[in-house]
């Protein structure tokens, strides 16, 4: 799919499928736990305490989704990079630069304005793919980014 499209989007595996996983035991596991659990003489767990408790489950749920959600989508004119907690939009020129050294988990991107960008959708946990997928990045921000235009 990534070898013949240039533009086809980045999406992280691994961490994609322990994500979803995790979405769907969390708010399981922390229900089941707040419907039996004991009563004991040293508190007395009410029906609140015991919506909290699975309320917890369900918040890590949400977080599990978004995690999973992870993408970033190039286009001719920029990429759209999608991470845990923001999206953010940035055009080719703003990019000058991306790193992936050994021991990052995923690239950064370094704009123009002296920030850097994590793209989370490529993760080091993908293994050889992530390496892969990386080479293509560099492959767009060299051919369209700031550094090969001046």
């Amino acid at each position: 799919m990534s070898d013949t499209d240039p533009f086809a989007p980045f999406v992280p595996h691994r961490g994609r499928g322990v994500a979803i996983g995790l979405a769907i035991v969390a708010p399981s596991l922390f229900t089941a736990i707040a419907v039996f659990m004991p009563w004991s003489s040293i508190h007395q767990f009410e029906v609140g305490d015991r919506v909290l408790f699975a309320s917890i489950g369900w918040v890590l749920a949400l977080i599990f989704v978004r995690y999973a959600s992870i993408r970033a989508v190039p286009t001719r004119e920029g990429m759209r990079v999608r991470n845990l907690f923001l999206t953010t939009t940035v055009t080719w020129p703003q990019v000058v630069g991306m790193q992936f050294g050994d021991g990052m988990p995923w690239p950064t991107l370094e704009l123009n304005d002296t920030e850097t960008l994590a793209v989370m959708a490529i993760q080091r946990s993908d293994g050889p793919r992530s390496v892969q997928e990386a080479s293509r990045l560099n492959a767009l921000v060299t051919a369209l980014g700031e550094a090969q235009q001046t």
